[in-house]
């Protein structure tokens, strides 16, 4: 077998590769890493000996991230202030038509899964968002299938116990509220901005002691609509500009003057914005000018 048929396979399932990795790392940066490490280990493959393709290139970038995500696990304990995923720059179509997976790359899906050890992590990627099946998982993770099995279980309870009451909002309603909100922010219209906040809204805020920012999260709608008018009456000043995106399948801002400053992703439910994603570590935002491409 030639180089090109392993190169060839490779990218075609090379953005489904990415989305397992990212989902189980929360890191753009660490997944193209994973990825690249996994090329050169499927580079020396003999394709003869390879019966399914997907299954088998899953399970190697699976036990690759799970080799990250343990190495990555005492600098997570150690991390200065909240830890939150990279934020994920999107195509505005990608994710859009599928809830499954448009949930399982959002930042509050991510953030939960968090809370999972990375063996739990890695069997509900595969299982729940890709319907991997159990022999497969059992090989990417190296336990037995009736091990996954309860993992699987398990894993699944504590994700459906820890899922947000309101289930996130339609297309349609999370466009109008987000033009909304950006008018009454953009405009210094406090009350219009208190209007569309939750009343327990939460702005947390990740800069790994990098940079300026809270380290604990600030709740309330008042105190969430101070840090707004501040950041949106920098960019009226033209200390700043504000870019709207697609991180996460959700709605994003990025900020910024000369490099970017943050980005911040909206979660809007039961019809009113309830909390905002502040990304400022400078490491975390080094890969937000490309877009990606997730699929399953």
């Amino acid at each position: 077998m030639s180089a090109d048929e392993h190169a060839e396979r490779f990218t075609l399932l090379r953005p489904l590769l990415f989305t397992i990795v990212y989902e189980m790392l929360g890191s753009v940066t660490e997944s193209d890493d994973v990825l690249q490490n996994s090329y050169l280990r499927w580079a020396e493959v003999d394709l003869a000996t390879v019966r399914d393709t997907k299954s088998y290139l899953a399970q190697l970038v699976t036990r690759q991230a799970l080799n990250a995500l343990r190495a990555g696990a005492r600098r997570r304990e150690d991390y200065v202030g909240s830890w939150l995923p990279e934020p994920l720059l999107l195509d505005e179509k990608d994710a859009s038509a599928d809830v499954v997976l448009a949930e399982s790359v959002s930042m509050a899906m991510l953030v939960l899964l968090e809370t999972l050890t990375p063996d739990e992590r890695a069997v509900f990627v595969l299982r729940e968002v890709f319907g991997f099946g159990y022999d497969d998982i059992a090989t990417a993770v190296g336990r037995s299938a009736a091990t996954v099995r309860q993992m699987a279980h398990r894993a699944r309870g504590h994700v459906q116990a820890r899922r947000k009451r309101f289930e996130p909002a339609d297309a349609a309603t999370t466009a109008q509220i987000t033009e909304r909100f950006m008018t009454a922010a953009a405009t210094g219209d406090l009350e219009g901005l208190l209007s569309l906040l939750a009343p327990d809204v939460t702005w947390t805020a990740d800069s790994g002691g990098r940079t300026t920012a809270a380290r604990r999260p600030v709740v309330g709608a008042e105190r969430v609509a101070g840090v707004l008018m501040t950041m949106f009456r920098l960019e009226r000043l033209g200390s700043l500009r504000i870019e709207r995106v697609n991180c996460n399948n959700t709605p994003a801002m990025v900020v910024g003057g000369e490099r970017v400053e943050g980005v911040f992703l909206i979660e809007i439910a039961d019809g009113r914005i309830t909390h905002f994603y502040a990304i400022r570590n400078p490491d975390k935002l080094l890969a937000v000018a490309v877009p990606r491409q997730i699929t399953r």
